[in-house]
């Protein structure tokens, strides 16, 4: 993580009008209101691990608020994942209310107004995470905004551990390990959302939600096996081939495109990991479920733009950070 901000150095005067610059820059544009301006502290972190952008902030008590002139100017498209680290932020979004206390995590939406209210001694990590790669593993997510999830599940425990960790992290290891945590942790925000969506009202979108991270989560566990097929998918997760692949469609995929997807995804990252340098190509596809050498190298380049013998080459030559050239977007 570096350190992008700090008031330390900065005169009284001009601590809050540097640190919101620095903040609408690194975070998302707002507007904020300090509640001492001569007293005010402030320092911002970021990082990267992985797809996931991090930014660890620690503040002094203040307001802000995300309008929709704000939302106007926004070009990305991320959804926040905020972890409360010490302190409490008090944020209203979509009609709801939370405060979230140290080890609390929420899903914040920069498409729709926010406002947030932070306490004395505030510290909270935001992983800015694109919306695609998030609704792909739960689908739409509007309904998930600002309601917190307390550390009291099995499940919630580990995810806001692990987010918890993400900053010491970033830059300490190589690029193929970021990229299988940052999806793991994908994966363990998504249950979270979605358990906690179970655990309200009935809703007709968390039940697809939950049928699409079981699939995902099936898919994952079991794609090693080559024998593997869209109803052995569906028969584990309890539904019809049909309604699973239409639950997909949403997101333009079916079972059997997702499968093989995640299969391609986890030959890349062996590809690219220089512990498993020693290994063939054909070795690393058989051990991830391809059963046909000719159908897996097509379906490599397609995906990648490079068959998978010159991107195990490049890897080799150039190791992690010169093979983020070759990546699709």
């Amino acid at each position: 993580m570096k350190t992008v901000f700090s008031t330390n150095n900065v005169h009284a005067r001009d601590r809050f009008d540097f640190w919101h610059g620095v903040a609408c820059k690194n975070l998302v544009d707002h507007n904020s209101l300090p509640e001492c301006r001569l007293t005010f502290g402030a320092q911002i972190e970021t990082g990267y691990l992985g797809n996931l952008e991090l930014v660890l902030f620690r503040n002094s008590p203040m307001q802000v608020s995300h309008t929709a002139r704000h939302i106007a100017r926004a070009k990305s498209d991320h959804v926040f994942v905020c972890r409360q680290a010490a302190g409490m932020v008090f944020l209203k979004q979509d009609t709801r209310e939370i405060a979230l206390e140290a080890g609390d995590v929420a899903l914040l939406d920069p498409r729709l107004p926010y406002e947030g209210r932070f306490s004395a001694d505030s510290e909270t990590l935001v992983l800015k995470v694109t919306r695609r790669e998030l609704e792909a593993r739960i689908g739409k997510t509007r309904d998930m905004v600002a309601r917190s999830i307390k550390p009291l599940r099995a499940e919630d425990r580990l995810m806001s551990s692990l987010c918890a960790m993400l900053p010491s992290l970033a830059g300490k290891i190589d690029c193929t390990s970021e990229e299988m945590v940052g999806n793991h942790v994908l994966d363990l925000i998504a249950v979270s959302l979605a358990k906690t969506m179970e655990a309200g009202r009935p809703r007709i979108s968390s039940a697809k939600a939950l049928v699409l991270l079981n699939i995902r989560s099936v898919i994952e566990a079991r794609m090693t096996d080559p024998s593997l097929d869209a109803q052995a998918v569906a028969d584990a997760v309890g539904v019809s081939v049909r309604y699973a692949n239409a639950i997909l469609a949403e997101h333009d995929t079916s079972i059997m495109r997702l499968l093989q997807a995640r299969r391609l995804a986890r030959c890349r990252y062996a590809l690219e990991d220089p512990n498993q340098a020693h290994r063939t190509v054909s070795e690393i596809a058989y051990g991830w479920g391809f059963s046909d050498m000719t159908h897996f190298g097509r379906r490599f380049k397609k995906a990648y733009g490079i068959l998978p013998s010159e991107y195990q080459i490049i890897a080799r030559q150039a190791g992690c950070k010169g093979l983020r050239s070759v990546r699709p977007e």
